[in-house]
């Protein structure tokens, strides 16, 4: 079990990336949050398998009207005990 903490640019507000983003995350089996920034950026913390959370950033970048042209990750702490993903 690993948590990433990522800054997402590009077109990632208003183009349904926190939804594709929990849906995908709930699918794989991932817990986090994901939230919009001011400066139109989208950050997100996942925590799961290395495995799972690489398809959920595949699912969340295969939505029609995202376009994510940079990417930071970092490595977090786990959260002990979250059981969901929210945002």
């Amino acid at each position: 079990m690993i948590r990433k903490h990522f800054v997402f640019t590009g077109a990632v507000q208003g183009v349904g990336f926190r939804y594709r983003a929990r849906h995908a995350a709930n699918l794989y089996g991932c817990t986090g949050w994901v939230r919009n920034e001011a400066d139109g950026s989208v950050t997100m913390e996942l925590q799961g398998t290395e495995e799972r959370i690489e398809m959920v950033l595949e699912a969340v970048g295969r939505g029609m009207f995202v376009r994510i042209e940079g990417m930071e990750v970092e490595r977090m702490p786990v959260v002990e005990g979250e059981r969901e993903f929210g945002g």
